[in-house]
């Protein structure tokens, strides 16, 4: 099975870069168009080509940047009581206190009611990013508590980020 779903991916990747090859051979001279497969596509992993298939996200990338070290002005927060239907947000501060830039590549929330808002430039050492998770309350009642992984270049990745919230009707 694993051989099947790993060739049916290989052969959807080939075709893309059969079209991609014909559009580097007319945009450039003979020459510098690869002959080679092994210089046309990276090796599919069987997680990626099972998430091709399946449609599941495949899990979040490991960063190739060097690691640093990070702190968090907190990793958790309470909005409290809310009001069924309220939409809020709450900012968590993250500082670089490594020697290389922090680079932030994802931010998973648990769930499709909370969206994540994220600095997307590298954060240099000593200086500060957001991470802004928006939470909406309409699906739920009671004591709420919801999560959100990041991802990034140090060595404990994730991160979890959660908030807690009291929903009155």
């Amino acid at each position: 099975m694993k051989k099947t779903l790993s060739i049916i991916a290989l052969s959807i990747i080939g075709f893309g870069l059969v079209s991609c090859k014909k559009e580097n051979k007319e945009t450039q001279s003979p020459e510098t168009v690869a002959t080679d497969s092994s210089a046309l596509a990276a090796p599919v992993t069987t997680a990626d080509s099972t998430a091709a298939v399946t449609g599941e996200a495949p899990a979040a990338p490991v960063s190739n940047e060097p690691s640093t070290s990070i702190a968090l002005s907190e990793n958790n927060f309470d909005f409290g009581k809310i009001k069924k239907g309220d939409k809020v947000e709450h900012v968590y501060e993250i500082t670089n206190t490594g020697k290389n830039p922090l680079v932030i590549s994802e931010v998973k929330p648990g769930c499709g009611c909370t969206a994540p808002d994220f600095t997307k430039e590298p954060i240099l050492p000593g200086k500060k990013g957001k991470i802004t998770l928006h939470f909406d309350s309409s699906s739920f009642d009671g004591n709420v508590q919801k999560y959100a992984d990041v991802f990034a270049n140090v060595e404990k990745s994730p991160i979890k980020l959660t908030f807690t919230a009291n929903i009155q009707p």
